[in-house]
């Protein structure tokens, strides 16, 4: 597999890093630093586009070539978008809420031809149910400390993984940086990697 271009990652995600190391794309990350608030009255599907090509653009501005893979990742619950969490109470109140019930987690992909300005954005939407959960095991959850950074305060790919009962969809979208939608848009500048 021979990429053309360098690969930049806008996103100082730990999870993002390994999941894009699976694909086995030799690539660097550099953070954004972009604005990550928008406007009100935005769909979900709109909110994680329009949050991945921002962070895509603001990389892909400081470099004169390479493509720029940018990736946002939300949380809604009955129409409600569900961040990362600002302490324990609200890490609480968001897993309560959660429990029980399904949800849906979107994730954006942009990529940006830091060099042609070529832009290719799409995200993926998959469903999640959330078991019921005890007050008890709720706050063992989040003293383990794992939902603090974690938009909706909880990590499909880490001690959470006990809290979902199933989902449906893509489980990389949940964790965030869908790879069959990051490998679909790699195509389109001209990476293939099978």
């Amino acid at each position: 597999m021979q990429t053309q271009l360098p690969i930049i990652l806008a996103s100082t995600s730990p999870r993002r890093r390994e999941l894009l190391q699976t694909l086995g794309l030799p690539f660097t990350v550099q953070a954004s630093n972009a604005d990550e608030t928008v406007a009100e009255g935005l769909t979900p599907a709109q909110i994680v586009e329009e949050l991945s090509l921002r962070k895509a653009k603001a990389t892909a501005a400081t470099l004169k070539q390479g493509l720029v893979i940018g990736s946002d990742t939300i949380v809604v619950l009955d129409g409600q978008v569900l961040g990362k969490p600002a302490d324990q109470r609200e890490a609480f109140r968001m897993l309560a809420s959660l429990q029980g019930r399904e949800h849906f987690v979107y994730s954006g992909v942009a990529m940006v031809d830091a060099k042609t300005n070529q832009v290719e954005v799409a995200h993926s939407m998959t469903k999640v149910f959330i078991r019921s959960l005890t007050e008890r095991e709720i706050t063992a959850y989040i003293n383990t400390g794992e939902p603090m950074d974690k938009a909706g305060s909880y990590a499909i790919q880490g001690l959470g993984a006990t809290l979902v009962e199933g989902i449906v969809g893509d489980y990389f979208t949940v964790v965030g940086l869908p790879l069959q939608l990051t490998a679909r848009l790699l195509t389109r500048f001209g990476i293939f990697l099978l």
